[in-house]
């Protein structure tokens, strides 16, 4: 067993300051993002990554993130450095994702659909020193920067380990990644997330479902199906557990398709699927749902829009081996990606609330003028240290995190989402939130989407 192996994964929660702000944290935890690869290691043979017809289990993934980190050793990128990702999902873009952390530099989750001048701002705003690009990708990217080989080189298990070097000046503070995250205002703005702030979102997930390391049952593990981009916030967070407790990731050839989906599904007794509500909605509107088997589905964790009670009904309709678990939960990239988790059981009245605070999180609303419900405001170890080149942050003096969305706590302690301060209709002189009209509309028949 390796040191990191060793270190605990506590469930005691203490305050500690860091930079002049309480955060509530567990007391024993893991420091760095790459102790997380240790824990790979028990799993061996177990198939990891599923694409296609390719099979990559753990070993053989663990062995080609330690050639390719030696690889990029070799090319000059050191620890600390900016290293862009470009690419599809694919067990290539895992691979190269981990090597740069077995590195000790920065992968830079750039947005596989940007446009060529996008692409061309993100590049002059972090300046990386090197970029690595799939074949799609590779013709948008401007000439003169410097780029890396996308492909990974499949070693096989036993082969030598990498060796980054003295570990000393390594803390849970540096920054771990970047990832972007669109707002309202122009450009994607790049968020900074220390290896503190993507471990305790990672920890807090595990804790509440009961996967830390050491209550994991060995026997068993998980399919999950992967449709969204893995640079996004929650799908990062899905390999990073993926390595903890031994699941196995399936995912598709392209863009998200439903009926490659549930073929998906059927072929590979998918158990897990991570979706956004617009890939569920169009499953359960594909005419072949009523005839695939899809009994295998357990858990559809769903997040990055709102729920409505609406959708929630009608998968326990289509999906009833999925009821009840439909988690949901809220979050922002600026906040790790999750602030609030809800098991999706229970009254069906309650459905569409966006669950209760994880257990490090807190939350506390911003009375706005003329509206009902307050801004949320969150406070946690996981949230970014800021917008990278940017002098306006939405972070305040306190370490609390104004989101931009209104909402209110119920009297169970769960959190509802009722609209953004400045995504408002004024008819007649009221405020009107869109998201109760969108909410309305659902309930009419004939209305899809």
């Amino acid at each position: 067993m390796t040191a990191a192996q060793a270190r605990p994964w506590g469930d005691r929660i203490a305050v500690e300051v860091v930079n002049g702000i309480p955060y509530r944290m567990y007391t024993d935890r893991p420091r760095r993002i790459e102790e997380v690869l240790s824990h790979a290691e028990r799993w061996g043979d177990r198939p990891h990554v599923l694409q296609g017809g390719r099979v990559f289990t753990f070993a053989v993934v663990r062995a080609a993130i330690e050639a390719k980190a030696a690889e990029l050793s070799a090319l000059g990128a050191r620890r600390g450095d900016r290293i862009f990702l470009l690419g599809w999902n694919g067990p290539e873009w895992i691979v190269n994702f981990w090597a740069c952390l077995r590195l000790g530099a920065v992968p830079v989750l750039a947005n596989t659909w940007w446009s060529a001048d996008e692409l061309r701002n993100g590049l002059d705003l972090l300046e990386p020193a090197l970029i690595l690009a799939d074949r799609s990708a590779a013709v948008r990217v401007p000439e003169g920067r410097r780029r890396g080989p996308w492909d990974i080189t499949l070693a096989g298990a036993g082969s030598p380990s990498f060796e980054p070097g003295d570990d000393a000046a390594r803390g849970e503070e540096d920054v771990a990644l970047i990832i972007f995250t669109s707002g309202t205002s122009g450009q994607p703005k790049a968020v900074v997330l220390s290896h503190r702030a993507v471990l305790a979102r990672l920890h807090m997930t595990l804790a509440v479902t009961r996967k830390l390391p050491h209550q994991l049952d060995r026997s068993g593990h998980d399919v999950t199906l992967i449709t969204g981009p893995l640079f996004h916030v929650g799908q990062m967070q899905t390999l990073l557990r993926a390595a903890i407790v031994g699941d196995t990731l399936v995912l598709p050839e392209g863009r998200y398709d439903p009926a490659e989906a549930m073929a998906l599904i059927e072929r590979h007794k998918v158990n897990r699927w991570p979706a956004v509500p617009t890939m569920v909605s169009r499953l359960l509107d594909h005419p072949d749902v009523a005839r695939r088997d899809l009994s295998s589905l357990k858990s559809i964790s769903i997040g990055g829009a709102p729920v409505h009670a609406e959708l929630m009904r009608r998968m326990r309709t289509a999906l009833p081996s999925v009821s009840p678990r439909v988690p949901t939960g809220y979050g922002l990239t600026e906040n790790g990606g999750q602030a609030t988790a809800a098991a999706g059981a229970g009254n069906p009245e309650l459905l569409g609330s966006a669950g209760r605070p994880l257990p490090c999180v807190e939350v506390r609303f911003l009375a706005r003028e003329g509206l009902p419900d307050g801004e949320i405001l969150l406070r946690s170890p996981t949230q970014m240290k800021g917008y990278y080149g940017l002098a306006g942050q939405p972070i305040d003096g306190e370490g609390w995190l104004h989101t931009g969305d209104l909402g209110r706590l119920d009297d169970d302690g769960a959190l509802w989402i009722t609209g953004r301060c400045k995504d408002m209709i004024i008819r007649g002189g009221e405020n009107i939130a869109p998201a109760a009209v969108e909410q309305a509309l659902t309930t009419i028949p004939g209305v899809v989407e």
